[in-house]
């Protein structure tokens, strides 16, 4: 799970976010099974720390990682803050990953605390109520611009896999490396799978 997969997420010391029992119920029953689940924080979900490790067993990831499936490399990670521009929200971020600042806001009650969050949330949902924007071309697709920068260190990566763009994309770089972004599961109902050494974005039915 590539992030964003919660509205809003904090964790204090005996309080989580109310909500979400289903789906945590759910992913619990898939551990239990022995399925690995590996959750990459997104920008809503960043002030996760290791309650879901803890109390589920799932594997928290923070950065973009490089792996080898198979006779395939892949480059994973959530994609907020990676490339050019978004310099607003990089800056934002600072404030949100400092451990003064996350120690400040956990003083505050949950009930406000929460609230703020939420609100906050809403009215950047507000300012995007027509969905993501489409897609804008190779020159102005910030995690594109990303993974070809990253194809100068690593010539071998096959697949970038990212979310935060919520807009399904399936992108070829060269004739080996594809950009994929997963979209998600409110609007688009899609997700990726590898098997036979080929990586395929599919829509749920």
């Amino acid at each position: 799970m590539v992030g964003d997969i919660f509205d809003f997420w904090f964790e204090h010391k005996y309080t989580v976010p109310k909500g979400n029992i289903r789906f945590l119920g759910k992913i619990s029953q898939l551990v239990d099974k022995g399925i690995k689940i590996h959750f990459f924080t997104g920008n809503h979900d960043l002030w996760m720390f290791d309650y879901l490790e803890k109390e589920i067993g799932v594997h928290i990831i923070r950065d973009p990682i490089t792996i080898q499936l198979n006779d395939k490399t892949l480059m994973i990670g959530h994609g907020d803050g990676l490339g050019p521009g978004d310099l607003k929200y990089k800056f934002i971020k600072k404030f949100f990953t400092n451990k003064f600042c996350q120690w400040v806001f956990s003083k505050i009650h949950p009930n406000i605390s929460f609230f703020i969050a939420r609100y906050w949330s809403r009215k950047s949902k507000e300012n995007e109520k027509h969905g993501s924007p489409p897609f804008l071309g190779e020159d102005k697709e910030w995690l594109i611009q990303y993974c070809k920068k990253q194809l100068i260190l690593n010539d071998k990566i096959n697949y970038f896999i990212f979310g935060h763009r919520h807009l399904p994309i399936e992108h070829k770089i060269n004739d080996e490396c594809y950009y994929i972004n997963l979209g998600d599961w409110l609007e688009h109902f899609t997700y990726a799978i590898l098997e036979n050494n080929k990586l395929e974005l599919i829509k749920f039915n």
